[in-house]
């Protein structure tokens, strides 16, 4: 052209614009700048408002918050801000860009907002602040239309919350505001989220009375909605009547067939799709990886991404993720990492996905490294990695992770709570756990149940069972988990009575208990010698519930029968256990072996312990113990030599007290400590004052020698020391309590007047005035 006006440019710039390519048409808006050189405003009257719209439509498109920074300056320097159609645009384009603080800014500066903006608005408030708060500004505006209704609608059901959803739709429809196709779109995926089949069925009958028919789009609302609501025949019935199936529907009903296991049909269906020639795309790809995933399938989902490479669809993200997942499945990490690093790019998902499966190969370091490269983290992927250290038994790793998480501002999720708090539950640090709980009511998630578990099984591990009790109770509707998080909290303190109490309320809620409520009440029968009780229940977990025992139900009764002295019942339920007994099984009988001073018993379980677990020192020592209780030193002698031979060492005892936000640890006989010397001057001191009450019989001779200084004596010891005389004391030990220092524990409760709590390697145990809630029974 041999001349240019603005008309000109901006025909161009919006064209561009409009055919999706935002790029070109923010180039070419760059060179009608530079052609045009301005300076200090002079040639505003050059400039069309409509060009500065479509670049900042461009703009949104590509998400590019420093060029919207930009126009905006350029916006001002030319002094356009008041044009109405400019104040939209800004607003628009800082929301699509992310920005949504700018575009705040930017729609409380103006005088009378529009209606756009206003609508513009509750889309990015829910982003920023969430659903309620998008919802709070739509109260506020001046007056609203059909878009108004249907994006907070949209807004609500792609937030989870369908129950208000469904309120609002109700609301809109009684205002008068017709719903549009994707109003009813964003209402069946609400009745889907929920489960409401009976609302979902009222919105499929109003669909079809005024909207007389069904499209692909509508079509594929409902089979989502009839197959996650557990009716796929009503979802096959309407993917059957409709006119016009697209990938959307074949998608839809695939995903609802593979959710009911049914991965041979939806494999059929994917098969019927490819020859009614419908286009794949990379969601239907994603979905059908996804039923791959069983390792039947293995050969079929190798095909698929072979097809994926073929038509080049593996450079999708969501293909690539769903390809990550299905290596990871079958458990060949390798080729998981592999298409991994092949894939162009990665959002969040396919890092997290990454992670998970290094995870699942025990592969920790790698995981750390995948976290530590990434880009940009969600609280998903914080969480993916924070259950990585917790779930191989790095609790204290996993809560490093969480601080650090904090110190970046990531606000936690009820999942980031619930698996810290369960690192604080397994490493027994309740301070540092009441830090977290605090978190959980600063963000409202200390309501959430799973959160509530959690804390419930903190304070049980910390010995502090009347806090895990009012946590529980606080439960307004308990799950299966809570029950079982409570009976396990009364079985691991010796309150067998309290677990059947619980048991029993728990079937009294109509709530169906599982394989580990039962190990809970048989537990709890076992710590307190209710041997007809913990029979009854043996026998009605198969009869009534049809739970068949595993390994972990016939420990309980094992122990249960050893430590009330049946040790031939005991071995009677081994040698009849439909299936080959584990080394727990054995160990157990040989822990009653040792109660009752049965030698000849616990050789045989020895025996079998060490065809199982040969490595185990544990098992070598309690034989040892047992042999020189019953004065048969000759027998300690062999073991010592036999551990020598085999080259095995004893595990090291050590036992640890939480003292000024400071973990200490002892070990036998230690002099490590800072303040040992004042230690063992205190626990001299102590003992002298329980051998003055004549009720301790010394147990320490040469094969105990380093009883009077186990590491928990020292621990309790540095606790009297250190902290004011009101407070309990709360030691743990990695191993099990000898009987000397349960009964020089037992009686310093006495002297001192003072709680004691002690958690070992198998149970709680709360001295108080000379007493153990175990009644010496463990």
């Amino acid at each position: 052209m041999p001349q240019r006006d603005s008309v000109s440019w901006t025909t161009l710039i919006s064209g561009y614009s409009h055919n999706g390519l935002p790029a070109h048409s923010i180039q070419t808006f760059t060179s009608m700048l530079r052609e045009f050189e301005f300076h200090n405003g002079q040639t505003q009257d050059k400039f069309d408002p409509f060009s500065f719209t479509c670049v900042m439509k461009a703009c949104g498109c590509l998400g590019c918050t420093p060029f919207a920074l930009q126009l905006h300056s350029l916006v001002v320097k030319l002094r356009l801000g008041a044009h109405i159609s400019i104040q939209n645009a800004l607003v628009d384009m800082y929301i699509k860009c992310g920005a949504i603080g700018f575009a705040e800014s930017v729609f409380f500066g103006i005088e009378e907002p529009s209606l756009f903006c206003w609508n513009s608005m509750i889309y990015g408030y829910s982003r920023l602040y969430g659903a309620y708060k998008a919802l709070d500004l739509f109260s506020r505006m001046p007056e609203h239309d059909s878009v108004s209704w249907n994006t907070l609608i949209s807004v609500f059901s792609q937030h989870g919350l369908g129950v208000k959803c469904l309120f609002l739709f109700l609301e809109m429809c009684d205002r008068g505001f017709n719903p549009i196709f994707m109003t009813y779109g964003s209402v069946l995926s609400a009745c889907a989220s929920i489960g409401d089949l009976e609302w979902g069925a009222h919105l499929h009958a109003r669909i079809l009375r005024v909207e007389h028919g069904l499209d692909a789009y509508l079509g594929s609302g409902l089979i989502d909605m009839y197959a996650k609501c557990g009716r796929l025949e009503l979802a096959r019935r309407v993917f059957d009547c409709l006119e016009e199936r697209n990938e959307v529907s074949w998608t839809c009903l695939i995903t609802g067939v593979a959710q009911f296991g049914l991965e041979e049909d939806a494999l059929a269906l994917f098969n019927q799709m490819r020859q009614a020639s419908v286009v794949l795309d990379d969601v239907t790809l994603a979905t059908v990886l996804g039923v791959c995933s069983e390792q039947n399938h293995a050969a079929i989902g190798e095909l698929l991404h072979g097809y994926t490479i073929k038509s080049g669809m593996d450079s999708y993200v969501p293909v690539g993720n769903a390809i990550i997942t299905m290596y990871s499945k079958f458990g060949d990490f390798e080729k998981a990492y592999l298409a991994f690093r092949l894939m162009p790019l990665r959002d969040t998902i396919s890092w997290t996905a990454m992670i998970t499966a290094f995870s699942q190969n025990g592969d920790i370091s790698r995981a750390r490294e995948c976290f530590d490269l990434m880009p940009e983290r969600n609280v998903i992927t914080w969480n993916s990695m924070l259950s990585t250290y917790v779930q191989h038994g790095l609790s204290e790793e996993g809560l490093k992770l969480y601080v650090l998480m904090r110190r970046r501002g990531v606000e936690p999720d009820w999942i980031s709570l619930a698996t810290s708090i369960r690192a604080c539950a397994d490493l027994a640090v309740v301070k540092l756990g009441m830090q977290i709980l605090s978190h959980a009511i600063k963000f409202a998630l200390i309501s959430d149940v799973s959160v509530a578990n959690s804390i419930v099984t903190m304070y049980s591990r910390c010995g502090q069972i009347k806090e895990a009790q009012k946590v529980f109770d606080s439960i307004y509707v308990k799950n299966l988990i809570s029950w079982n998080a409570m009976m396990a909290a009364y079985a691991q303190n010796g309150l067998g009575k309290k677990v059947i109490e619980t048991f029993e309320d728990m079937l009294k809620t109509e709530c169906k208990p599982d394989h580990i409520s039962y190990i809970s009440v048989l537990s709890g029968c076992s710590h307190m010698g209710l041997v007809v009780e913990g029979k009854h229940y043996f026998k009605s977990m198969t009869k009534v519930f049809g739970i068949s025992p595993t390994n972990e139900h016939f420990v309980c009764i094992v122990d249960m029968l050893g430590r009330a002295g049946m040790l031939d019942e005991a071995k009677e339920v081994i040698d009849e256990m439909p299936f080959k007994p584990n080394a727990t099984v054995w160990g157990a009988l040989l822990g009653a072996c040792r109660i009752h001073h049965e030698s000849h018993l616990a050789e045989t379980a020895l025996k079998n312990l060490v065809e199982l677990n040969p490595e185990d020192s544990g098992n070598y020592v309690l034989l040892a113990n047992i042999y020189a209780e019953s004065g048969e030193l000759e027998g300690v002698a062999n073991m010592r030599k036999l551990m020598k031979v085999k080259g095995i060492r004893k595990s090291p005892g050590c036992s640890w007290i939480e003292v000024d936000n400071t973990v200490h640890v002892f070990t036998v006989d230690d002099t490590n400590h800072p303040q040992i010397k004042e230690i063992y001057i205190k626990l001299e001191e102590m003992m002298k004052k329980i051998e003055h009450t004549g009720r301790y019989i010394s147990s320490v001779s040469s094969p105990h020698r380093s009883q009077k200084y186990h590491s928990e004596k020292l621990a309790f010891a540095f606790g009297l020391l250190s902290l004011p005389s009101w407070m309990p004391l709360y030691v743990m030990k990695n191993l099990r309590v000898c009987h000397d220092c349960h009964s020089v524990i037992k009686l310093l409760s006495f002297v001192t007047s003072r709680e004691l709590i002690m958690r070992d390697g198998f149970r709680f145990h709360h001295f108080k005035d000379g007493v153990c809630s175990c009644k010496d029974y463990w």
